[in-house]
C-alpha cells in the first residue's frame, strides 16, 4: 500500500473513532429496555404490552393512578416480578435474577432497615450481601454515609432517627452497592413536605455526582417533573385501545433545579397541567 493510501485509511479510521467517542447519550445503546412487557395477576391485566428505553445517566419518573402497575413495572426491572409476556433487558441481556448493579429503594424505610443494627451496620448489610472483603467495609460505609449527610449518626439505631434520616440510611445502603441503576418506589411518599423537598435536592445531587441512572415511581406529579428528565405516564385498566403507556413526556427544564424558581418556570406549570389532566381523565 502506498503512503497516500495508508494515510487516507488512517485518517478515516481516526475520524470514525472520534465520531464514536463523541456520540450523544441518545445515540448510545440504552442501559435498560422494557420490551413489550405485560403483566397479568389473578386473571386481571395489570399492564398491557409496554415498551420504552432508559439511557445511562437518565432520571425517569413513572406516574399514574393507583393500581395502574407502576410498582409492578418497576419490580420487573429488578427481577422481583416476572413479566407474563415480554422482557426487560439490561445492556441488551434479559434480566432474570437480581443483580448487585441494580439497587432498590423501598417506600417503607421502617421495614427496610434492621432495627437491631446501627446505621453503619445497616449499610454494611449491602456489602456483606455483595461479598465485599470485610477489610473494606468501614471505609465504604463511611464514604456513603458522608454522601448522605449521616456521618455523625453512624452508631445510632434506626429508631433514634427521623423518617427522613431513615430513608437516607436506605439510600446510603443502596449506594454502598455501587449500582449503575437505582429503582425507587415512592421513597419520599411518607415524609412531610419540607423533608421531602430536602431529599429531592439531595437525590438530584447524588445522581449528578455519581452518574446514577434512576427510575423513580411517585404519585406526586410535581415531584416527577422536578426530578425527571422524562416522565412516563401509565393509565389504569388497560385493554384494547387503552394501552398502559399513555404518555412519554420530556422535561426540558434546565439543571440544576431550584425548589422555588423551577416550580414557577412556565414549562413546569404547563407540564403539571398536562399530567394533572391526564390523571383526572384516567379516573373517569
Amino acid at each position: 500500500m502506498g503512503a497516500p493510501d495508508f494515510m487516507a485509511t488512517r485518517m478515516a479510521a481516526e475520524a470514525t473513532q472520534a465520531t464514536s467517542s463523541n456520540a450523544t447519550p441518545a445515540a448510545a445503546a440504552p442501559l435498560l429496555r422494557f420490551d413489550e412487557v405485560s403483566i397479568r395477576l389473578g386473571g386481571r391485566e395489570i399492564l398491557s404490552p409496554t415498551s420504552f428505553e432508559v439511557r445511562r445517566g437518565e432520571f425517569v419518573c413513572i406516574v399514574g393512578a393507583s393500581g395502574c402497575g407502576k410498582t409492578t413495572l418497576l419490580r420487573t426491572a429488578s427481577a422481583l416480578v416476572t413479566p407474563t409476556a415480554g422482557r426487560v433487558l439490561r445492556h441488551g441481556v434479559p434480566i432474570t435474577q437480581p443483580a448487585r448493579e441494580i439497587a432498590f429503594v423501598f417506600q417503607d424505610y421502617g421495614r427496610a432497615l434492621l432495627p437491631w443494627r446501627t446505621v453503619e451496620g445497616n449499610v454494611r448489610l449491602a456489602l456483606e450481601a455483595a461479598r465485599v472483603p470485610t477489610a473494606e467495609h468501614a471505609a465504604r460505609a463511611a464514604e456513603v454515609l458522608a454522601k448522605v449527610g449521616l456521618a455523625a449518626h453512624a452508631n445510632k439505631f434506626p429508631l433514634q432517627l427521623s423518617g427522613g434520616m431513615q430513608q437516607r440510611v436506605q439510600i446510603a445502603r443502596c449506594l454502598a452497592q455501587r449500582p449503575e441503576l437505582m429503582l425507587m418506589d415512592e421513597p419520599f411518599g411518607a415524609l412531610d413536605a419540607m423533608t421531602r423537598q430536602g431529599l429531592q435536592d439531595e437525590l438530584a445531587r447524588l445522581v449528578r455526582d455519581d452518574g446514577l441512572t434512576v427510575i423513580f415511581v411517585t404519585h406526586d406529579l410535581e415531584e416527577a417533573i422536578y426530578l425527571g428528565d422524562r416522565v412516563v405516564a401509565l393509565q389504569a385498566n388497560p385493554g384494547p385501545g387503552r394501552p398502559s403507556l399513555a404518555r412519554m413526556i420530556d422535561v426540558p427544564i434546565p439543571r440544576p433545579r431550584d425548589q422555588l424558581s423551577t416550580r414557577e418556570h412556565p414549562e413546569f406549570v404547563r407540564l403539571r397541567r398536562e399530567l394533572f389532566t391526564f390523571i383526572e381523565e384516567g379516573h373517569g
